[in-house]
């Protein structure tokens, strides 16, 4: 038996429940036993945690897709199909990176699966092009800070952050954008408009419902709208493919499951270059709050309440 966090109902943070009396994982053939350092907590958790997410959820289960700490005397960080906020997770070997020296557990939880979406949206779904306007939603959140940067280092031109506090736009200008964008402003299009100097060409946007068509309308001929979440739990209005073709514009979408089902082609090597460039100091991942595995709950509280920022997780020895 070990100790984690399990979900016997579909709801909120309540529904969060830490035992001491969870079963070991099971380790079947391309699996390996990961002692659990640090556990990643995503947004799409919360989304799991009431049946809201991409893909069904059965009860019970023990969230959490990313982990960092040990296979043996191996630091590594691994990408799950859960069962991370717990003691100790199974990991797919085909999913599990080595951690080098210098490279803490929370800048790996980070890097391994905010970085390589960020990644990916960037150069596989947007196609970013040197010298183009990229505007970033939510950019005080794991992937946001993590793609605010990479913008800049992929060639954008000019990277604008749109975030909802002042201290949200402060670190977002720290990172590396050249300006920011109050999400509540009351004419958001018209904001970002200015702030890109007319329009632009890239929008990395996980917020969903009117944010959406806000963003969408901010676009040049030729931009791409790149949707990777929705945050606000509202449906995000339909796209009129007609309009999209006048304007020559695009919207993507992108789950990083798809990647997971071939990693060695599509997260090897994203993997790869996000730890050369925190190695060079180029790319720093923002580490928010570590809280105890009996704390997830908050952790979700805080998470939904926009109270975060950066990478957040659990620390399942306490």
């Amino acid at each position: 038996m070990m100790r984690a966090v399990r979900v016997t109902r579909f709801g909120g943070p309540e529904v969060l429940e830490v035992v001491d009396d969870a079963p070991e994982p099971v380790i079947g053939a391309g699996m390996a036993l990961l002692d659990v350092d640090r556990a990643g907590i995503n947004f799409a958790d919360t989304h799991q945690a009431e049946d809201t997410y991409l893909a069904p959820t059965t009860l019970p289960f023990i969230p959490g897709v990313e982990a960092a700490g040990r296979i043996g005397g191996r630091r590594v960080v691994a990408l799950l199909a859960g069962g991370g906020y717990a003691e100790r997770a199974a990991a797919p070997l085909a999913t599990t990176f080595d951690v080098p020296d210098g490279v803490d557990d929370g800048t790996a939880c980070a890097l391994v699966l905010q970085g390589t979406t960020a990644w990916h949206i960037l150069r596989t779904s947007a196609r970013i092009q040197p010298g183009e306007t990229v505007v970033v939603m939510a950019a005080a959140g794991g992937v946001g800070t993590l793609a605010v940067q990479l913008a800049r280092t992929f060639g954008a031109g000019r990277v604008v952050a749109v975030a909802s506090s002042p201290e949200k736009r402060a670190l977002a200008a720290e990172l590396g954008a050249d300006a920011t964008v109050d999400s509540g402003e009351q004419d958001l299009t018209a904001a970002i408009r200015e702030a890109c100097g007319g329009r632009s060409d890239v929008v990395l946007e996980m917020t969903g419902g009117p944010t959406t068509a806000a963003c969408l309308a901010t676009l040049a001929p030729f931009g791409r709208l790149v949707m990777y979440g929705m945050a606000s739990r509202q449906p995000t209005p339909p796209v009129d493919l007609g309009a999209l073709t006048v304007r020559s514009q695009g919207v993507i979408g992108f789950w990083l499951v798809h990647a997971m089902r071939d990693p060695a082609r599509l997260l090897a090597g994203p993997m790869a270059e996000l730890l050369d460039l925190v190695a060079r100091g180029e790319l720093r991942a923002v580490i928010g709050d570590t809280y105890a595995l009996g704390d997830a709950r908050r952790a979700h509280e805080d998470l939904r309440a926009r109270r975060t920022v950066g990478k957040l997780l659990l620390d399942p020895a306490r």
